[in-house]
């Protein structure tokens, strides 16, 4: 009977796959070359393939049977695209920003492949926070957990495709001064989005509603550790390192800065008027607008908009709200809404809108540019700026 060893051989054999009896990692090869005409999402997604191959190239090279590489697959390709993609597509922009020009094919395949870590996070995190809300649709099909035949076997699913992230990382990166930096972010990221989620989920059960575990205050520490961090801080962090910002400059006045720290402070505030976007949207958008029916009330979610009601509400208004909210109850949502009409949560959003983009705008101008001491790589404005551009004033 042949050994695992040769078993792995013959397999990798199998899908022309360079290995080596001391590695875990088969070589990766890199065949993908920009194509003339694409536009710039079209140019993103054209790298997803390669990577999916990989890492079903690399699952096959461990002898696992057609069953699980079909599931693989299916997994892969059912949760990692599809979406807006606009953390992936973040990391490339803010390569290109900091280099400051257009990108070699191998500098645009690296940046595309780091934007793609980010899509599997994203996916780890969805496919595991479907299954813990519940939840019945996720981009437009059911949630994967839904899906004939998988139910809890998504759990697995959703571990591997964090731990492609590590996988591919290791692959592609690992020669690279930024290897260690990348992992450790990803690392931490995850961390710190897994304490918001723990938060969410014990502050807004769908099947309990006690409004009294609602705040602003809250809703802050949920909105920075679950969505701003991994979807702000991390793409914008890891084009950082790929470029060479270091860790501290001077300037030639002899000014210190910390760039990392910098950003952190742009855009975890970014991230958290992106959060109450998203949340003003739900209750004021229509599905035309925004793409779903918006379910933030009846579905008991802990939004900007019920914690500046909770916290302007008469009295009266309260008990209205307590007795309403996070009901499966079309005219109860109404209700709140109504509520929501009386306290002018509209006016409340735009001002509070034009207040956070004042603010966000004067910590950009914070940025300096000039170059530093030692030559290396700084920070841009326009960073940050593509950022908040596309999320002013925003309406979908």
């Amino acid at each position: 009977m042949p050994s695992p060893l040769i078993k792995t051989e013959i397999a990798a054999a199998a899908v022309g796959l360079k290995t080596s009896p001391l590695s875990s990692t088969p070589a990766p090869t890199v065949p993908w070359k920009s194509t003339s005409g694409q536009n710039k999402r079209q140019k993103f997604e054209s790298v997803f393939p390669v990577l999916r191959d990989e890492l079903i190239a690399h699952f096959a090279s461990k002898g696992m049977p057609k069953d699980a590489i079909d599931w693989y697959t299916r997994n892969l390709d059912y949760n990692v695209p599809g979406g807006k993609l606009n953390r992936g597509l973040s990391v490339v922009d803010s390569v290109e920003i900091l280099k400051g020009r257009s990108l070699s094919d191998e500098e645009y395949f690296k940046a595309a492949l780091v934007g793609w870590f980010v899509e599997l996070l994203q996916a780890f995190f969805l496919v595991s926070d479907d299954m813990m809300d519940q939840s019945v649709t996720r981009r437009g099909q059911p949630c994967w957990f839904r899906i004939e035949g998988v139910n809890l076997l998504a759990i697995n699913d959703s571990f591997m495709l964090e731990s492609a992230i590590y996988h591919l990382l290791k692959a592609h990166f690992r020669k690279d001064s930024y290897y260690v930096d990348l992992v450790d972010l990803f690392h931490e990221t995850t961390y710190y989005t897994e304490m918001g989620q723990l938060i969410d989920l014990i502050t807004a059960p769908e099947d309990h509603v006690d409004l009294s575990k609602f705040s602003l205050d809250k809703h802050r520490l949920i909105v920075i550790y679950k969505t701003a961090y991994y979807s702000f801080y991390l793409p914008v962090a890891a084009a950082m390192y790929m470029c060479g910002i270091p860790a501290s400059t001077t300037t030639p006045n002899g000014t210190t800065s910390d760039p990392y720290k910098l950003a952190l402070d742009i855009l975890i505030p970014l991230g958290e008027y992106f959060q109450i976007q998203d949340d003003f949207l739900d209750f004021a958008g229509t599905p035309e607008q925004i793409g779903k029916i918006g379910t933030d009330i009846i579905d008991n979610k802990c939004s900007w908009c019920i914690n500046t009601a909770l916290a302007v509400a008469t009295p009266a208004q309260r008990k209205v709200l307590d007795e309403n909210y996070g009901q499966k109850d079309a005219a109860k949502e109404k209700t709140v809404k109504g509520v929501y009409e009386e306290l002018k949560i509209r006016d409340r959003y735009r001002a509070y809108e034009e207040g956070a983009y004042q603010k966000i705008l004067g910590l950009i101008d914070t940025i300096s540019e000039e170059q530093g001491s030692d030559g290396s790589p700084v920070l841009k404005k326009q960073v940050f700026k593509s950022f908040l551009d596309k999320i002013y004033k925003r309406t979908k």
